[in-house]
């Protein structure tokens, strides 16, 4: 939550919303702040909760910074802790806290800060009920957010207030307020402008409310032309004038010529939080020092942040590691940055958020920042993501893909959908960054559990990459790879693995058979052979290709480790379950050593090793053992990734053959009722969870 204006003024505004509780009993209906930028719509929720807060009027407080749909979803998953339960689907934890507010009898606040587009609400608009209270601030007057809702008119500072807040800010140094009310006047009376101009007023010991309007006045007429195409509200030259002034204060400050450049990132990234990392990424380093002339360091660009917070340009949190920037500041910095930087700046922004990207994202707070930041870079900086020399900034992809890593597979259709359109638009339909994006679409379906139509996308997409790159390119043959896979996927174990077989003899002609795609072929038919009834076969295959591994990449590869665990499992599918087991029990150690506890090869590791221990005859060894995988795959992947629920599909199975019939019936149950959501009532794992439920039902019938 943003703190408290220092020397903020009280307004009418908030006794309306404080009488909206005066006389207790009644449900508060959700109470809309609205009004134009730079008004103080936030300042006033914020000094509503801080108040709600301090007095000990508030069990639950939620701030949500709610500029688009994923941002509150992720805030409302983040709330869901207070639940008791871990649910890392953020869909579906948003939910469970939606329905924790209805039923609870604690006192809460959600407050939905600068919402931009009621839709993003459809559905996630929390209750009205007797303890609870929603404030809304936005600029927006669409009846979907304001009808059936308490709605507060936010305008610019009257006269008196404006006199007041100088006082209360300057009255301390004698003679600073003279001419307080024309400069007051000259500001147009919105409290933002009013603020700026406070603050550099108090950065100067000599400077008067009467000297800051000689320069105010000097400034706008230089400002003149720029003004009127500066801001969508009635305040161009107010704002443009104050900002310019205390822009140039700032960039003279040592490291001299760092701040202005710094502004003009965070200018282009999301004003709600831009993680402070971005800013000291080696990308961002070298773009700085071409501008400044010399070597520019993370201390440089520490002191230039630290130099715009004097001047209250932008507002930083050291807890949350972000800095803020108001969005109309945000506009006027655009506008004024020369067009000789602005691709430049635009890429540097890219780079810096794909490289602080993390390989595995553990928290979603960071992870929904960092998709902020990039959605706003992209509809700042229009095509100018698209005019990279390869064509399209990987950045883009990188958001989308973890928008479903992170639970959000419907989200992630829909963003990959939207980013094949702009591709085409941009770079044309046989561009291979468009095909690309179609791809990431027909996995991210494949993943929602449409595993048919996952494969006829790829099938559509197979022949546009022949098409337009030829038969022996790397992205034609990955696509007859994922089309491969998901038709295995959709219950063709057979046909998957015939296509492998082609594309093995593709990939040793054209890429050799040491290298990395071919051996990654080499496994995929290996596995789809045994999975259409060839284990024998596949522990054979995989044995051979666990030699080559070992001779091209090492030991200690992930690769080699991942041969490893296959031939241990195709090993015990032949009837070697003892064995399989002990060879998964020594890939463990390696994996853990390798990649870490987390990472998904050796959670499927532990599943293996699980499943054959209890095949190898210890059936309750298997059950505690997945029941101790379910918790972490529920933590990393979330409850409808598909491995997650083949996890609780074996949990179920194990219990019951380790002596608990109704535990697995149960289990059974809830795991068909998801199935049935996620893949629908066709999909094969969907009909065996039926099978099984039918056959652990009747066996806990006398």
């Amino acid at each position: 939550m943003p703190s408290v204006a220092h020397c903020r003024q009280e307004r009418p505004a908030d006794r309306t919303l404080d009488a909206a509780v005066a006389g207790g009993g009644g449900a508060v209906v959700c109470q809309v702040a609205a009004g134009l930028g730079g008004v103080g719509k936030t300042q006033l929720a914020a000094a509503l909760a801080d108040r709600l807060w301090v007095g000990g009027g508030l069990d639950l407080l939620v701030w949500v910074s709610a500029t688009s749909r994923s941002g509150v979803v992720t805030a409302f998953a983040q709330a869901a802790d207070v639940t008791g339960v871990e649910d890392p689907d953020a869909e579906q934890a948003a939910a469970r806290f939606l329905a924790w507010l209805a039923a609870t009898s604690r006192r809460w606040l959600v407050v939905l800060d600068d919402v931009t587009d009621p839709n993003d609400l459809h559905r996630l608009w929390p209750p009205t009920t007797q303890v609870g209270r929603t404030v809304v601030t936005t600029r927006s007057t669409d009846s979907a957010l304001t009808a059936g809702r308490q709605v507060i008119t936010v305008g610019v500072f009257t006269p008196t207030e404006s006199l007041d807040y100088l006082t209360a800010k300057l009255a301390r140094v004698p003679g600073r307020l003279d001419e307080a009310a024309d400069l007051a006047e000259d500001l147009g009376h919105l409290p933002l402008a009013l603020a700026q101009a406070a603050a550099y007023i108090l950065d100067r010991a000599s400077m008067t409310c009467a000297s800051y309007r000689r320069r105010f006045t000097d400034r706008r007429r230089h400002l003149v032309d720029l003004a009127p195409r500066v801001l969508p509200d009635d305040y161009p030259y107010p704002v443009a004038v104050t900002w310019s002034l205390s822009i140039d204060r700032a960039d003279s400050f040592p490291p001299v010529g760092v701040a202005r450049p710094v502004l003009e990132l965070a200018a282009v990234l999301d004003p709600n939080g831009i993680p402070t990392e971005v800013f000291t990424t080696p990308d961002v380093q070298t773009y700085l020092s071409d501008r400044n002339g010399g070597p520019v360091d993370v201390d440089d660009i520490t002191d230039a942040l630290d130099n715009l917070a004097r001047l209250s340009l932008i507002t930083t949190d050291s807890v949350a590691g972000v800095v803020r920037v108001h969005g109309l500041l945000q506009r006027v910095v655009r506008e004024a940055t020369s067009t000789n930087h602005t691709a430049e700046l635009a890429v540097t922004a890219a780079n810096a958020l794909h490289n602080i990207w993390p390989d595995i994202e553990r928290d979603r707070e960071h992870a929904q920042a960092l998709r902020a930041n990039t959605t706003a870079l992209h509809t700042h900086t229009a095509s100018l993501l698209w005019k990279t020399p390869n064509g399209v900034h990987q950045v883009l992809f990188t958001s989308g893909r973890s928008l479903g890593e992170t639970g959000q597979v419907t989200a992630a259709i829909a963003y990959f959908h939207t980013l094949h359109e702009s591709a085409a638009q941009h770079l044309g339909p046989d561009h291979p960054h468009t095909l690309t994006a179609r791809g990431n679409l027909a996995s991210w379906r494949g993943e929602a559990g449409d595993a048919a139509g996952a494969a006829a996308a790829y099938e559509d997409l197979l022949a546009g990459f022949l098409r337009v790159l030829g038969p022996d390119h790397p992205h034609t043959l990955t696509a007859r790879s994922n089309l491969a896979h998901w038709r295995g996927e959709a219950g063709d174990a057979v046909g998957a693995a015939a296509a492998f077989e082609d594309l093995l003899a593709d990939r040793l002609r054209v890429l050799g058979p040491n290298h990395p795609d071919t051996l990654t072929a080499r496994s995929n038919l290996a596995g789809w052979s045994g999975e259409a009834g060839d284990a024998v076969g596949a522990a054979a295959a995989f044995e051979d290709l666990l030699a080559d591994r070992l001779r091209v990449l090492g030991p200690n590869h992930p690769h080699t480790l991942t041969a490893r665990g296959n031939l241990a499992s195709w090993r015990g599918e032949a009837g070697d379950a003892a064995g399989a087991a002990a060879a998964y029990e020594d890939l463990l150690a390696d994996f853990l050593r390798v990649l870490g506890p987390d990472h998904p090869h050796t959670l499927t590791t532990r599943n293996n090793l699980a499943a054959m221990r209890g095949q190898a005859g210890d059936p309750a060894a298997a059950a505690a053992a997945f029941e101790d995988l379910l918790a972490d795959r529920l933590r990393v992947l979330g409850p409808d990734h598909p491995h997650t629920l083949a996890t609780r599909n074996n949990l179920a199975s194990w219990r019951g053959e380790a002596g608990d019939a109704v535990g697995a019936a149960a289990a059974y149950e809830d795991l068909l009722a998801d199935f049935l959501r996620v893949l629908g009532p066709g999909h094969s794992h969907t009909l065996a969870t039926r099978n099984n439920l039918a056959y652990w039902r009747e066996r806990v019938m006398p």
